[in-house]
């Protein structure tokens, strides 16, 4: 998948669906936006201080993570423009994926 990370839609960044499930591992974009719903440069800061805080914390560094890092976070690409689109495929992926996960259960009930 590639998500837009300019308004002019010259630069792009792909993402795989194991950014997405290591972003959902971390909880990265929960609680990350303020309450006035504004993606800004602050708010793309505040997710780069979070990622280097697991990080840093971590014993064992986590080899997906520190690819999401590399490949999206961190990504010379990633603005503001870039981590919206990132959060809304984000938030179609996890929908795609409660569903996946109910019809799998649904089938394994019957």
């Amino acid at each position: 998948m590639k998500i837009q990370a300019n308004v002019s839609g010259s630069r792009s960044i792909d993402i795989t669906d194991l950014h997405l499930e290591t972003i959902d591992k971390y909880s990265l974009l929960d609680n990350l936006v303020d309450s006035n719903g504004i993606i800004d440069e602050d708010v793309l800061d505040k997710l780069k201080f979070n990622v280097r805080s697991i990080l840093e914390s971590e014993s064992n560094t986590d080899k997906n993570l520190l690819d999401l890092c590399l490949d999206v976070i961190y990504n010379n690409n990633m603005k503001a423009f870039g981590l919206n689109r990132l959060m809304s495929l984000y938030t179609e992926w996890k929908a795609k994926q409660e569903v996946q996960n109910e019809d799998a259960v649904s089938t394994s009930t019957i």
